[in-house]
């Protein structure tokens, strides 16, 4: 469902793969019974086109339901968990004009994009608290 990568790619607006990310959570959150029945049919047939023109913005994400709001949260988690530093560590060191300017520009780079990637997935926990 997800693709080779096995990843959601998210944004400072929506999620960049909403149709992956609706598909699992759909099939992750469902009942028993339901899962069953989506077996049987090979998957839905169509989706209603509310579903198809609805996008996975901040606020779609926010009103999720919430068995799929405490998935999001707890895989948020996860891969938080996952960085050697936290948030705070990253801001810190981006503060520190001394510890920067030691960094090599890869280094430096490096250090962008985690703290980019750390502040969606904190703002992703809060939408979905």
């Amino acid at each position: 469902m997800v693709g080779e990568e096995g990843a959601f790619v998210l944004g400072w607006d929506e999620v960049l793969t909403e149709e992956e990310l609706s598909m699992t959570l759909k099939v992750l959150c469902m009942s028993e019974e339901e899962f069953n029945v989506y077996k049987e049919q090979d998957g839905w047939e169509d989706d209603s086109e509310e579903e198809e023109n609805s996008t996975l913005s901040n606020e779609a994400l926010s009103r999720l339901k919430t068995p799929c709001k405490k998935l999001l949260y707890d895989s948020v988690l996860l891969t938080l968990e996952s960085y050697r530093t936290d948030l705070k560590a990253e801001q810190d060191l981006l503060n520190n004009k001394e510890a920067y300017k030691k960094l090599s520009r890869r280094e430096q780079q490096a250090l962008h994009v985690r703290f980019g990637q750390k502040k969606i997935l904190h703002q992703l926990l809060e939408l979905v608290q």
